[in-house]
C-alpha cells in the first residue's frame, strides 16, 4: 500500500512526500484562484495524473508486447468550470511519431485510455479528450 504525507506550509502551498521514495511534490494555488502559480496546482496534478497513468499503462503494454514508446510526449490542457469550480475537461495530445509503431501497436495504444485507473476514477462529468499522433 502506497502512503504519502501532506503538509500545508502556508501561502496556499502544500508539500507532499511519497514515503517509500522520499520524493516530494509542491503544490501552489493557481493565479486565477488567489495563488502565486509557482508550482503545479492540485487540479494540474489531476490532469497530469491522467496523462501519466495512460503513459504508464502504455509502457507496461509495450514491455509485454516487446515494443518501445521511449521518447513519446504529450501536451496536456486542463479546462476549468467556474460554477461550480471544478475540472470540466482534460485534453491530452499524445505524440508517438518518433516510436515507429505498426498498425497493431497503434490500435493497442488507442484502447489504453479506457483501462487507465485514473480515467476510471474520474467523474463522468469530467470530459476526457484524448488524441494520438503516430
Amino acid at each position: 500500500m502506497t502512503k504519502m504525507t501532506s503538509k500545508y506550509v502556508g501561502g496556499l502551498r502544500t508539500e507532499n512526500t511519497h514515503l517509500q521514495s522520499g520524493n516530494r511534490i509542491i503544490t501552489d494555488a493557481p493565479l486565477d484562484n488567489h495563488g502565486k502559480g509557482e508550482a503545479f496546482s492540485p487540479t494540474d496534478l489531476l490532469a497530469t495524473a491522467l496523462c501519466d497513468c495512460i503513459f504508464t499503462i502504455t509502457g507496461i503494454t509495450a514491455q509485454t508486447y516487446n515494443f518501445s514508446i521511449d521518447g513519446a510526449t504529450a501536451q496536456i490542457e486542463k479546462i476549468m468550470n467556474e460554477s461550480p469550480r471544478r475540472v470540466a475537461e482534460v485534453k491530452i495530445d499524445f505524440d508517438y511519431s518518433m516510436c515507429n509503431l505498426n498498425e497493431k501497436q497503434q490500435t493497442i495504444i488507442r484502447r489504453i485510455p479506457e483501462t487507465c485507473p485514473v480515467s476510471r476514477s474520474l467523474s463522468p462529468e469530467v470530459k476526457q479528450t484524448i488524441t494520438f499522433k503516430f
